[in-house]
C-alpha cells in the first residue's frame, strides 16, 4: 500500500471521527434547546429560565431537524470510526429514530393530554427538587418558565385529536393533584425566597397556571373525554422499532414473549417452592398476606433503610461484589410532599453534568399523620421485610446509586446523556436477585434467622412476578402477539399470575397504556445474566463478578448489545 492510500485512509477516518463529534453536539444543542427541562435536569442551567413549545409548528420543525441530523449520520460511515465512537454512533443514531416514531408515528402530542399537564409540572419540579443555585435564582426561572405556561394549554386544545379514553381519564385523575402542587408544593419549595420583586411576580404567574390548570382540568372533562376515542396500542411494527431503537432489541417478538413468560413460570415455581419452605399448610397467596404484616414502625422506617444500607455495603465489600466508586451514602430523607403520589421510594441523583449539588437523595414516602389504620398498613406492606431488601439493594447498593457513582467514568458525553433502559431499569433490578444468590439476606447478612432469609426470598419473587407481568402485558396489550390483551384482562393478570393487589394491577396496567416497552425491567435483567454466562464461558477460571459487574459499569448506560460487543468482541444474540 503506497504512503498516499495510507494518509488518505487517516484522513477520512479523522474526517468520520470530526464530523461525528460535531453532529453530535448539534443534536445536544437541538434536543436541549426544544427540550429545557431536560436540560436543567442534566446541569445545563442556561435553558432554566426556558420552557418547552408545545405548538404542532415545533413539533414539524423538530421533526424536520430530525430528519437532517439522520440524514448526515448515514452518511457517516461508522466502519472509519474506532470501537468507542462506533458503538456511540449507533447509540445517537437509535436516539433519533426513537423520538421520529415518537413524533411522527406514536404522535403523543396528539394523543396524550396529560403530557401537557404533567409537564409543565415536572418544568417546575425541575427547578425545586435540588439546591443546586441560591432560592432567589431559582424562583426567578420559576417565574419565567411560568409566564408560557398558560400557553401550553391553548396548544394542547389544538393539538389534542383523538386521545384513547384512557389517556384523558388519567390526565383528568392527575388534574386535581398537580392543581394543589402549585397551589401549596411550589410557593412552599420558594418561600425562603427573599427577593421582593420576583415573589410578587411569582404570586401573579402561580395564579394564572392555576387558573390555566383548572381551565384545562374542566375543559377535558366536558369537550376531550366525550371525544376520546382513539386506540393507545401501539401495534406489533411499532412496538418492535421502537425497541430496537431504545433498547436495540430486535429479537421477535413471539420469541421475546415465549423468553418473558419463561421467567414468570420460573419465579412462580420458586415462589411455591420457598413458601412451602416456610410453612407447607399455606398457599403463596396467604404467605403474601403474612409478609405484608412484617414491616417496621412508620418512624423507624428510614432508620430501617439506613441498617440496610450498612449490611449491603459490608457485603458488596467482604464479598467483591462490586467497587464502590464513594464511601458517601445517598441522603435518606421523607419524600417531599410533591413527590409522594407517584411512587414510594425513589433514588433521586443529580444530572451528569450538575456542578453544583451533587448529593444524591433517597426518598422515602411515610404514611401522612392523618391516614387511618387500616390506610397506613397497606402502604407499610410495601415496606416489608422483604422488599425493604430489594428496594434499597434496587435503588442504592448497588443498584441505582452505585451506578450514578460510576458516571464520571463513563466515556463520552452520548454514555451520560443517553441511557437505555435496559441497562438502568435491568441493572437495577438484576442486582435484587442478584444479591440474594450471592448470600445477601441470609442469617448474619442482612437476615436475623433462616425464616426471615426465606421472607426476603418471597419478597425478592414478588417484585421478580411484578417485572415479569408487566413484560407480558406489555408485548400482549399493545401488539396482540400471543393473543390480544384488554384493559380488563391485563389487571387480572397482574393479580393471577404476577401476585399483585388488585389496585396495583389497575395502577400497573394504566401505566403501561403509555409506558408501552416497560419489559424493560426484566429484559433488561435477563440480558445482563446471558452477558455474565457469556463472559464466565469465555473466561473460565480466571472469571471474576466484580471485575465483571466494574466493566458493565464502566461502559456507561449503554444498551446492553453495545456492552456485549465491548466485552465478548462478537454480535453474538442478547438474549
Amino acid at each position: 500500500m503506497s504512503a498516499n492510500s495510507v494518509s488518505a485512509q487517516h484522513l477520512s477516518a479523522d474526517g468520520a471521527r470530526q464530523t461525528f463529534d460535531y453532529l453530535t453536539d448539534q443534536y445536544f444543542d437541538e434536543y436541549f434547546s426544544s427540550s429545557p427541562t431536560a436540560g436543567t435536569s442534566a446541569g445545563f442551567h442556561q435553558y432554566d429560565d426556558q420552557l418547552e413549545d408545545y405548538s404542532a409548528a415545533q413539533v414539524q420543525r423538530e421533526v424536520a431537524a430530525l430528519h437532517g441530523l439522520e440524514k448526515k449520520l448515514m452518511e457517516i460511515d461508522p466502519s472509519a470510526l474506532d470501537a468507542e465512537p462506533a458503538a456511540d454512533y449507533a447509540i445517537l443514531l437509535g436516539a433519533v429514530r426513537a423520538q421520529l416514531l415518537q413524533l411522527e408515528v406514536v404522535r403523543g402530542w396528539e394523543k396524550n393530554p396529560d403530557n401537557y399537564s404533567s409537564g409543565v409540572t415536572n418544568s417546575v419540579f425541575v427547578l425545586m427538587e435540588r439546591p443546586y443555585a441560591p432560592v432567589n435564582a431559582r424562583l426567578r426561572s420559576a417565574v419565567e418558565r411560568e409566564k408560557k405556561m398558560p400557553q401550553v394549554f391553548v396548544e394542547a386544545r389544538k393539538n389534542l385529536k383523538n386521545p384513547p379514553k384512557i389517556y384523558t381519564e388519567i390526565a383528568l385523575e392527575q388534574i386535581d393533584g398537580l392543581v394543589s402542587f402549585f397551589e401549596h408544593d411550589v410557593p412552599e419549595a420558594f418561600a425562603d425566597a427573599t427577593d421582593a420583586k420576583a415573589k410578587a411576580e411569582f404570586a401573579q404567574t402561580n395564579a394564572a397556571v392555576i387558573a390555566a390548570l383548572k381551565s384545562y382540568g374542566a375543559w377535558m372533562k366536558s369537550d376531550l373525554l366525550p371525544r376520546s376515542n382513539g386506540d393507545f396500542r401501539y401495534g406489533a411494527e411499532t412496538f418492535a422499532k421502537a425497541l430496537s431503537y431504545n433498547e436495540m432489541v430486535d429479537t421477535p417478538l413471539d420469541q421475546l414473549l415465549a423468553v418473558g413468560m419463561a421467567d414468570l413460570r420460573k419465579n412462580q415455581a420458586e415462589f411455591a417452592r420457598v413458601a412451602k419452605e416456610i410453612d407447607p399448610a399455606k398457599t403463596p397467596q396467604q404467605e403474601l398476606a403474612e409478609l405484608a404484616t412484617m414491616h417496621p414502625a412508620p418512624d423507624k422506617l428510614l432508620q430501617a433503610f439506613h441498617d440496610k444500607f450498612d449490611s449491603e455495603i459490608a457485603f458488596i465489600r467482604s464479598h467483591h461484589i462490586i467497587t464502590i466508586p464513594s464511601d458517601v451514602q445517598p441522603v435518606l430523607e421523607e419524600k417531599p410532599p410533591f413527590m409522594r403520589a407517584t411512587t414510594q421510594a425513589s433514588m433521586d441523583a443529580p444530572g451528569p453534568y450538575e456542578t453544583h449539588s451533587t448529593k444524591a437523595y433517597f426518598n422515602v414516602t411515610l404514611p401522612e399523620k392523618d391516614w387511618p389504620a387500616a390506610r397506613v398498613a397497606e402502604h407499610m406492606a410495601a415496606f416489608n421485610v422483604g422488599t425493604i431488601v430489594s428496594t434499597s439493594v434496587h435503588e442504592a447498593y448497588p443498584g441505582h446509586y452505585v451506578q450514578f457513582l460510576w458516571e464520571p467514568q463513563f466515556p463520552s458525553k452520548i454514555r451520560k446523556l443517553i441511557g437505555a433502559n435496559t441497562n438502568v431499569e435491568g441493572w437495577a433490578h438484576y442486582c435484587e436477585q442478584m444479591m440474594l444468590d450471592e448470600g445477601y439476606g441470609q442469617p448474619g447478612a442482612g437476615a436475623k434467622d433462616v425464616r426471615e432469609a426465606k421472607l426476603i426470598r418471597l419478597g425478592q419473587l414478588q417484585d421478580a412476578l411484578l417485572r415479569d407481568a408487566r413484560f407480558v402485558v406489555s408485548i400482549r396489550m399493545h401488539t396482540g402477539v400471543g393473543g390480544a390483551m384488554s384493559t380488563d384482562e391485563a389487571a387480572e393478570f397482574f393479580v393471577t399470575e404476577g401476585y399483585q393487589s388488585r389496585a396495583i394491577g389497575e395502577m400497573e396496567t394504566k401505566r403501561g397504556t403509555s409506558d408501552a416497552l416497560y419489559l424493560y425491567y426484566t429484559l433488561g435483567k435477563l440480558e445482563i445474566m446471558k452477558l455474565r454466562e457469556d463472559v464466565k464461558k469465555k473466561q473460565g477460571a480466571a472469571f471474576s463478578l466484580q471485575q465483571f459487574h466494574d466493566d458493565l459499569m464502566r461502559q456507561g448506560t449503554a444498551p446492553i448489545k453495545v456492552i456485549r460487543k465491548a466485552m465478548l468482541h462478537d454480535d453474538s444474540p442478547v438474549l
